[in-house]
């Protein structure tokens, strides 16, 4: 660091010229991203069910049809009567655009025809296969839904691809619109944080470009993986926020530099030794936080790791180079443009005369402080114990969403569409099986309780497939277990897929592999964090204090988003929590977490290492960071907080719980219990066994 840091302070014109030139460079490649994003990926592919829907994919071609137009008789008029004018309709949408198959009411065999009518006999169904390999793209849907529209009758349109297609719509303009409303209102904080312009564009300008940095990171992982389209909205918004949250805390550094008599180059370089360190070591605790995530088998959760990760290194590689260039540039001019005067030194001394007094008053009564705060985080942690989990549906879109609305139709007045079980008999030495083995496994299927139906969809040279509709008012995941538990017929393998088939199998994957994220989450950061400060007991308290963030994040988002307390200010549905954002949210939490943990704990122990008590690193440690860690989190809840504007309900989830989490950990867990817990335990906070100390003392990154 010390050589990195003589390096930019002497050439920081050609160190800021690269680094720009690459970022926009790569950042404009980057834009073509938008049209490679995934907007599947939620289940494991190792799943029983998964297995299922490939095979059926695979042996009978795509079953779900990618769109599902609805057609709605006019008043005085029939379903019969309309039909001429819409199967017109399909055939001038068959003739223009390149379709593997197209059915409607009008034209299939009356038994199925029942199952594309509408209960009231107002409302009847076509079915659309695009053929995606003869060129149309995901951009062109507007144009077929218009091209199936006949004059004069109403007609909704649904079906996965729609569905998905309107997420990624609605990502998009939230990730525009959260961005047009948090980037301002940041600097517009950040001036009056910092007391002058200049100092506040630095950190918004270094964001910037880690928004552009990190696109060009998922352009290049979408030509080597699966990338959701959620990845983009994370690593935008998470990217900026740690951007700037990274800016604020080097440039503090390196006004306070200044303020005690350095020159410019050589505040630069000491900020960069200093400040810079712990940047770098906040991103690598953050990169090994979001690093357990790729151990998921959903193509999503690992999407979402890509995301965090890019823009994690994005902002720590920014940080550690276009900002110290560029203060080096500014010199003494970081603090021109004062929106008053003598606003940056009151300022100062404002934020280290409050803390001060704060920390102070902790330390007189460290245990009422501890006892009374960690009460209070268990009791709102209370609700977690009733946590379930469920998935993403089209109820996560905004209420006034055509595609919602579509697939809410088809839901309640379509007895055909709803959803069922696949259930899949193959023989012996793959052969299909017999028709007494079929009789007598459908026999066993409709006996199961919560089923409808049994009927037989389709056999192929290896196996039959039989759907299972499931009971009005049956529990479908009991009624899938059940079914899971029948002895199929001797000589025959019995495997069930299905939506909800699916959705069990992705809970128990991820509820399966969560554990391992954790050790990887925990036992990384003790590591690092030792590696950092040379104590044992310290990382330990960090682990448990992320912990308790934690715990009661989660447990007012049970609160609000499953048992509905106050759902309906934040116009979302209760439902049970969707487990790919409870993983992303417990990453960021614990990444966060600990990295105010740094950010607090480092100048504890730079304060120690000069020769302070214990008591007085605290209070010297929290004095000079209680401003930029609350500061950096209330920035962060600015830009992710954007999240909460969004129309769909899993990113509200998202933007709350990232408020909640940085409330909770940067005020009353970073401000309040922390010092009282290093108060308490006074010396053992920096207790290491003889070993690791000599571990320490050879290869520890922290002096």
């Amino acid at each position: 660091m010390t050589r990195w840091a003589s390096f930019v302070a002497s050439r920081k014109w050609w160190v800021l010229i690269v680094a720009v030139l690459a970022v926009l460079v790569s950042g404009l490649w980057g834009l073509g991203v938008f049209g490679k994003l995934s907007q599947g990926g939620y289940f494991d592919p190792n799943s029983e069910s998964a297995r299922v829907s490939i095979l059926i994919d695979d042996k009978l071609g795509q079953q779900s049809p990618d769109i599902v137009a609805i057609y709605t008789a006019p008043e005085g008029k029939t379903i019969a009567d309309i039909g001429p004018q819409v199967q017109q309709t399909l055939t001038a949408f068959r003739e223009q655009w390149p379709t593997r198959s197209v059915t409607s009411y009008w034209s299939v065999d009356p038994s199925t025809a029942k199952l594309m009518v509408s209960k009231d006999g107002r409302e009847a169904l076509a079915t659309v296969f695009v053929d995606w390999d003869a060129g149309p793209t995901l951009a062109d849907l507007d144009s077929m839904t218009h091209a199936l529209s006949p004059p004069g009758i109403e007609a909704q349109f649904g079906g996965g691809t729609i569905i998905g297609h309107s997420f990624n719509q609605h990502l998009q303009q939230d990730l525009v619109k959260a961005e047009a409303i948090a980037l301002p209102i940041t600097l517009v904080l950040l001036v009056l944080i910092f007391g002058t312009v200049v100092a506040a564009a630095v950190p918004v300008f270094v964001g910037m470009l880690t928004v552009f940095s990190a696109l060009a990171t998922l352009r290049l992982l979408t030509t080597f993986t699966e990338v959701s389209s959620f990845a983009l909205n994370v690593a935008s918004l998470l990217g900026l926020g740690l951007a700037i949250d990274y800016g604020l805390f080097i440039v503090s550094r390196y006004r306070e530099e200044l303020a005690g008599g350095s020159e410019p180059a050589q505040a630069v370089r000491r900020t960069v030794c200093t400040a810079g360190r712990t940047v770098m070591f906040s991103g690598l605790l953050l990169v090994c936080a979001f690093g357990g995530m790729l151990i998921f088998p959903q193509p999503v959760i690992r999407s979402l790791g890509y995301g965090a990760i890019a823009a994690v290194t994005s902002a720590a590689v920014l940080s550690l180079t276009a900002v110290p260039a560029l203060l080096a540039i500014l010199g003494h001019r970081i603090n021109s443009l004062a929106w008053r005067r003598g606003a940056v030194e009151r300022g100062e001394k404002r934020a280290a005369r409050f803390w001060g007094r704060v920390v102070t008053r902790v330390m007189r009564r460290p245990v009422a402080f501890a006892v009374t705060i960690v009460a209070g985080l268990l009791v709102l942690a209370s609700p977690l114990l009733g946590i379930t989990l469920g998935e993403i549906t089209y109820t996560a879109l905004p209420a006034n969403d055509p595609s919602r609305a579509a697939s809410q139709t088809l839901a309640e007045d379509f007895v055909g569409t709803g959803d069922a079980a696949s259930l899949m008999l193959r023989g012996e030495n793959g052969a299909p099986p017999s028709t007494a083995q079929l009789g007598e496994f459908s026999a066993q299927a409709r006996a199961v309780e919560g089923v409808a139906q049994v009927r037989l969809v389709a056999s192929t040279d290896d196996f039959s497939v039989l759907n299972a509709s499931y009971a009005e008012g049956s529990n479908p995941a009991d009624t899938v277990r059940a079914l899971r538990a029948i002895e199929p017929p001797a000589g025959t393998d019995l495997m069930v897929g299905g939506g909800v088939a699916l959705t069990e199998d992705t809970n128990s994957s991820i509820v399966a592999h969560l554990p391992w994220m954790i050790a990887i989450m925990v036992g990384s950061t003790l590591v690092l964090l030792f590696l950092a400060f040379g104590s044992v007991v310290l990382p330990v308290k960090a682990v448990a204090m992320a912990g308790l963030s934690l715990a009661a994040t989660f447990g007012v988002l049970t609160w609000v988003f499953q048992d509905g307390h106050g759902a309906s200010l934040l116009g979302v549905t209760p439902n049970p929590l969707e487990p790919t954002f409870v993983v992303l949210i417990l990453a960021v939490v614990f990444g966060l977490s600990t990295d105010y943990e740094v950010f607090l704990m480092s100048r504890m122990v730079e304060a120690r290492a000069n020769g302070a008590s214990t008591e007085e690193a605290v209070r010297i440690g929290t004095a000079r960071t209680g401003r930029i860690v609350t500061t950096a989190a209330a920035l962060l809840i600015v830009v992710t907080g954007a999240f909460t504007l969004s129309g769909l309900s899993i990113m509200r989830f998202l933007g709350v719980g990232m408020i909640l989490a940085l409330v909770i950990d940067a005020t009353v867990v970073r401000m309040l219990l922390v010092p009282s817990l290093v108060k308490l335990m006074g010396e053992a906070n920096w207790w290491a066994p003889a070993w690791m100390r000599k571990v320490y003392e050879k290869v520890g990154i922290g002096h």
